[in-house]
């Protein structure tokens, strides 16, 4: 009898656990600017998966002395740890490919960083971290993830793997702010507000109620990612230029064409000699570093 009595609860509990709804799929569309002007869009879309999530992110530039697109694809585990990565890049005409996973032989570490770049490619094997993010530049996948591990992780021992050169994995730090407020299609919304310190550079990110990326600036180099139908009130400022170095300038926010980021605030392939040199005083002003 005890037999009878267990096996019907049994196959009762299996077949509540496969009727359980799974996560919903997101997604997401941004405008990327740079000092408030439009220069391109982004997206991401995240599915649930039976082992993790799929996603895809998807990003585009266009601009004077910026013509980047961005394609990846990505496995992610259900603690949004990384499984598999590959990503296509183009840079100025120039393309760059990166695939990332763990090691197949442990299945954990390290992971094995794969980057061809102008006829180049490289390997490297990156130390392991519980919780580290593909980061690559105005991925709005990449900082959806974050903020999740964030999360999940209470804004500790955070890291990113960075797809340029030979690739590194370096820490992430997260500060809390006051929460703002804003609107998001048309509906008032409460808004965080953390600031991800990356490699020395600063990145301030804006998330709603259910942790979902709202907004993000790029203060040193003047970029934001927006999110459709999002409004922060009051605004950010990303049209506040940041400040040269001395003996150069920087065009005001209105100006008609832009400067671009410096090359080490994008996935751009490794230098070569004698390309890309360095633009005479007169022309669009490099950004600093």
């Amino acid at each position: 009898m005890r037999k009878l009595i267990l096996f019907p609860l049994a196959a009762f509990l299996a077949a509540l656990i496969a009727s359980a709804p799974t996560a919903p799929a997101q997604s997401a569309n941004f405008v990327v600017s740079q000092h408030g002007k439009a220069v391109g869009k982004a997206s991401f879309n995240f599915t649930a998966s039976p082992s993790g999530y799929d996603s895809t992110a998807v990003v585009i530039i266009n601009m004077k002395g910026l013509d980047y697109s961005l394609s990846k694809t990505e496995r992610l585990s259900p603690a949004n740890l990384l499984r598999h990565v590959q990503l296509s890049a183009a840079v100025n005409g120039s393309a760059v490919n990166v695939t990332a996973a763990p090691d197949p032989v442990s299945g954990q570490s390290p992971i094995l960083l794969d980057i061809s770049a102008n006829g180049h490619t490289t390997t490297t094997s990156l130390p392991a971290h519980p919780a580290a993010v593909f980061l690559p530049d105005f991925d709005p996948g990449a900082l959806e993830t974050l903020l999740a591990l964030a999360v999940a992780h209470n804004n500790r021992d955070l890291w990113a793997i960075i797809p340029k050169k030979e690739g590194s994995v370096v820490p992430v730090e997260v500060a809390t702010y006051a929460d703002e407020q804003g609107s998001l299609d048309g509906n008032p919304v409460v808004v965080h507000h953390l600031v991800a310190t990356i490699a020395g550079k600063e990145t301030d990110l804006f998330s709603g109620p259910e942790n979902q990326l709202l907004q993000a600036e790029f203060p040193q180099i003047g970029y934001a990612l927006v999110r459709t139908g999002f409004v922060l009130t009051p605004p950010a400022k990303p049209g506040v230029p940041p400040t040269p170095p001395p003996g150069q300038t920087i065009a005001p926010p209105n100006n008609q064409t832009p400067a671009p980021p410096p090359p080490d605030q994008i996935p751009a392939p490794p230098p070569m000699p004698d390309q890309n040199p360095a633009p005479p005083a007169e022309q669009s002003p490099q950004q600093p570093q």
